[in-house]
């Protein structure tokens, strides 16, 4: 099946200083693809590294070189053009992490970028959250969830467990955790790798999505992607003015849990989520992107 990439746009001019953007021939050398449409495509992206600014987040990403940084709009345009999802389904998104080692549409995983501007979320409850009781309650709270997407016609979805447990550091109010989830009962399971940077006005969101055989890979470089967001002087954590500013109504529990979704947890947000189509990102790159393969029906030459 070929798919249409639409024509290339214009690429977007990035103002942050210390951003700099790469060529496709500087991050991949001469690498090239069948599809004289996708090579087009993957081409007309900008690829960038350095200090980038993420709108008016107040957040700085420090993009180190082994790593490239895709603006919202290149962002959308992979999100949509190139992985078939709908229109809307990149609204929001702030940009994309990946590793510099492989494009888009290769074998692997990357970073979806958000913000979202909930508000101050306190970490009072963070040393005293019992992860094994949060995940059973998410567990359980799935199923019926899950019940309701096949009813919809969606793939059920299954929480497995863990793949790698919540962590809080409170010197840095960051925190990761790892999520093995199963969709449709197939064996080859979704690795979601979350990691959160907490703000004066709302959280940082990354959200890395690959297979779990990727969990290793993914897991080795969490400490250099917890090192890249960093608040300005004034949106950071510590910046914070209790009775002024405004406070989230969900803590660290809850937002490891999917925030104010409470009894229903992650997969009653999942569900929402699939309205919008993300149903198509998560299968793609929790199948190990291969889905994408077969669907370009190009491979890179030798």
């Amino acid at each position: 099946m070929k798919m249409r990439v639409l024509a290339a746009t214009a690429i977007i001019a990035f103002s942050a200083a210390g951003a700099e953007a790469r060529p496709f021939q500087d991050l991949f050398g001469l690498r090239k693809y069948e599809n004289p449409e996708l090579q087009q495509f993957l081409e007309s992206l900008d690829y960038q590294d350095g200090a980038v600014t993420l709108g008016d987040s107040g957040v700085r990403l420090n993009v180190p070189r082994g790593f490239y940084y895709l603006s919202p709009e290149h962002s959308r345009r992979v999100i949509v053009d190139a992985w078939g999802n709908p229109p809307g389904a990149g609204d929001g998104v702030l940009g994309m992490v990946l590793p510099s080692s492989r494009t888009p549409v290769e074998d692997g995983w990357g970073a979806i970028v958000r913000f979202e501007a909930d508000g101050y979320v306190s970490d009072a409850d963070a040393a005293s959250i019992n992860y094994d009781e949060l995940l059973k309650q998410m567990q359980d709270a799935s199923v019926e969830s899950s019940q309701e997407r096949v009813k919809q016609g969606f793939p059920s979805v299954r929480l497995v467990g863990w793949a790698s447990p919540p962590y809080y550091d409170p010197a840095t109010h960051k925190l990761h955790w790892a999520k093995e989830i199963e969709f449709g009962g197939t064996p080859a399971h979704t690795l979601n790798y979350d990691v959160r940077a907490l703000g004066r006005k709302g959280v940082l969101e990354m959200r890395f999505v690959g297979g779990m055989e990727q969990l290793a890979e993914i897991k080795a470089v969490i400490p250099t992607v917890l090192a890249m967001p960093e608040f300005t002087v004034g949106a950071r954590y510590e910046d914070y003015l209790p009775g002024t500013d405004t406070v989230a109504a969900y803590g660290i529990g809850a937002l490891i849990a999917g925030k104010a979704a409470s009894k229903a947890g992650l997969l009653v947000l999942a569900l929402a989520v699939l309205k919008k189509g993300w149903v198509v990102i998560v299968l793609a790159l929790g199948g190990a992107w291969k889905w994408i393969s077969r669907f370009f029906g190009q491979k890179p030459e030798a």
